[in-house]
């Protein structure tokens, strides 16, 4: 995280900018800076559009997708990575559209379409083992597991549920998990409907029932 932003603090033309832009976002995600990594992708849009580069704006609609994922936006990132997909594919760079057909495919699940996100991940797989990228691929499989929560939640979902069985509110989720009060409730409402319940004090009588505590 450090080398990125002093990498970017150190590049201030937008040819070298756009060099650095790419990694330095999913750096950023992966520590949880999601609204600076937003601020990134923006700024690596504006310069793919510029320059008129096709890959910049593959790589500018890639890192635009993966940052609404982090915020628990999927359906705000499917229209993203699938125009990222597609332009990789028009430069004949399969690395990079597997790459994006994986992400779409972890946007699936969150939406609850499983059998297309398992679609997806499987042939976003089967690329990325055919040209030997074994990280990428052994992740991607590890998404096509079988789930081990109850009630079909997701990973962020029990994150959410396991906060509200502690009796956090709304805000205090949001800060925990360095999301908005917005995505939360969002979450909360999701979470209600597969549990089949109205209330928190139901939603926690679930978590300690299934040991998710």
């Amino acid at each position: 995280e450090r080398a990125a932003h002093r990498l970017l603090l150190e590049s201030d033309e937008p040819v070298d900018r756009a060099r650095i832009l790419p990694g330095a976002i999913e750096i950023l995600l992966a520590t949880g800076s999601v609204d600076e990594s937003r601020e990134l992708a923006i700024e690596l849009t504006e310069i793919g559009e510029r320059f008129g580069c096709i890959a910049l704006q593959a790589a500018a609609a890639f890192g635009s997708g993966t940052v609404e994922l982090a915020d628990d936006d999927a359906a705000g990132a499917l229209p993203y990575l699938r125009k990222a997909r597609q332009l990789w594919l028009g430069l004949n760079c399969p690395y990079e559209a597997a790459r994006c057909q994986a992400a779409i495919g972890r946007g699936l699940f969150a939406l609850s379409d499983f059998d297309s996100a398992r679609h997806e991940l499987t042939a976003a797989n089967r690329v990325l083992d055919d040209l030997g990228a074994r990280p990428d691929a052994d992740a991607v499989a590890g998404l096509l597991r079988p789930g081990v929560h109850p009630a079909g939640l997701s990973d962020r979902e029990v994150e959410v549920l396991q906060l509200v069985a502690t009796g956090r509110s709304n805000g205090q989720i949001a800060r925990a998990l360095t999301l908005s009060e917005k995505t939360v409730s969002r979450h909360l409402t999701n979470i209600f409907a597969k549990l089949d319940v109205n209330t928190r004090t139901a939603a926690t009588a679930f978590a300690y029932e299934h040991d998710l505590m």
